[in-house]
């Protein structure tokens, strides 16, 4: 079995668990998927335990930003924590989406603690065949 190890992603944990939980001024970032699938670009972001509206999704020019809060869960006075690991806060994350997409028409969709933005591409973006047209005859410069 190949295990992939990223020394970074346990350093960034760890930072992350030492700062603290994101905040509006300076959130966590999201995990997310990017793919192409079809004549759409597919981009799905983890965002486990949050309630469809504390998501906030805006595109500006060419600008997608995604936002979303994991609020903490009211508990009973006598319920003692023992461990929390799951991180509360703000979770943001950027992308620059090409001049090919078509933004107009972004669908969003939350199911399972994953955020799904298909984002169709362009009608001029898209391949099109060019008919060659076959000249009358030859011309001749006269000078």
């Amino acid at each position: 079995m190949l295990m992939r190890t990223d020394p970074f992603r346990e350093l960034d944990r760890l930072a992350q668990h030492l700062v603290g939980p994101g905040t509006w001024s300076r959130p966590s970032p999201m995990p997310m998927d990017a793919y192409r699938e079809g004549d759409e670009y597919v981009v799905a972001f983890d965002v486990p335990g949050v309630s469809a509206d504390a998501i906030d999704i805006d595109v500006e020019r060419n600008m997608l930003t995604v936002k979303a809060e994991r609020r903490p869960v009211a508990k009973p006075d006598d319920v003692q924590m023992e461990l929390a690991e799951r991180p509360l806060g703000v979770f943001s994350r950027q992308i620059t989406l090409a001049d090919t997409l078509d933004t107009e028409h972004i669908q969003a969709d939350y199911d399972a603690g994953v955020l799904t933005l298909r984002i169709p591409i362009a009608e001029r973006a898209k391949p099109r065949k060019i008919s060659v047209g076959v000249g009358t005859g030859r011309k001749e410069i006269s000078g």
